[in-house]
């Protein structure tokens, strides 16, 4: 398609991002461009770009940088950071990946050893190919975690991750509580722009003040413990999320018996924008 400036004159001839990385011969398809585009690999004149359909000048700069991630979304470099921070062993593990995407952390669940990985998200189409093809991955696709019914997962689980966006942990533990076995262990995504109030995230979905950060894990690990699920330990994301949000990892128990962990989340907050925060 063309695009015109007010005047009618062609300023550009522009195309959608997913048929343009295909055109170019990066993809061999527009289901894995479409893919790597939500992934966060693709930059186009240096700034992400994570929407298939947006119009992009065919004379663009497009660059791939997901070469050297050795999973087929980022976020398994997260849960790697994570099983790495945490030592935890999931070989044989029967395991669910809340919020699969694309499958980054199904990919990193995989390659870390585990029997089986339910992967799923209320999307559809967006799970990598080859672990659509991968008999230990059980796809469900189009299902609302909130109200997952029972027999979504037919068996006890080990280890669950999530990794959700445009919704409150709060709605979300409860269920991970339900299908995790006890002496289970949960991986949470802590993201502050979904989890603060309106009025406290900032321009372009941005929440940079760390009170805010230390408020939300706080409030995150209380909901934890309200589903059962006893807070444990926390780290933060080598990473931030596709807007620049630093992200946190936090590490849940299922054992009741337990006592309570006392956690630095002060000190976690402080080194994350420390080593993250570059926007001054």
């Amino acid at each position: 398609m063309r695009s015109r400036s007010a005047k009618g004159c062609v300023d550009s001839l522009k195309e959608r991002l997913d048929l343009i990385l295909v055109q170019r011969g990066l993809y061999p398809t527009r289901e894995k461009a479409k893919t790597a585009i939500m992934a966060g690999h693709i930059y186009v004149n240096k700034q992400i770009s994570d929407k298939p359909g947006s119009p992009v000048d065919e004379s663009a700069e497009i660059e791939i940088r997901h070469l050297g991630c050795p999973y087929v979304g980022r976020g398994g470099l997260k849960l790697k950071q994570a099983i790495e921070v945490f030592d935890l062993d999931l070989t044989g593990v029967v395991a669910a990946d809340f919020g699969a995407s694309t499958g980054g952390f199904t990919d990193c669940m995989l390659q870390e050893g585990a029997k089986r990985v339910y992967a799923i998200d209320v999307g559809y189409g967006q799970l990598d190919y080859r672990l659509r093809n991968d008999d230990r991955v059980i796809n469900r696709e189009r299902c609302n975690i909130r109200y997952m019914e029972p027999d979504a997962i037919p068996e006890p689980l080990d280890f669950i991750t999530v990794d959700v966006s445009f919704i409150s942990l709060s709605l979300i533990l409860p269920v991970v509580a339900s299908v995790l076995r006890d002496g289970g262990n949960v991986v949470c995504l802590v993201k502050p722009q979904f989890e603060a109030g309106r009025e406290l995230v900032g321009k372009h979905g941005l929440v940079k003040d760390p009170d805010v950060h230390i408020d939300v894990i706080r409030k995150v690990m209380s909901y934890g413990g309200d589903a059962g699920l006893r807070p444990v330990a926390l780290s933060y994301s080598p990473i931030t999320g596709a807007k620049g949000n630093i992200e946190y990892l936090l590490l849940l128990h299922k054992e009741s018996k337990d006592e309570a962990v006392e956690i630095p989340v002060d000190v976690v907050v402080a080194e994350a924008h420390s080593r993250l925060d570059r926007r001054g």
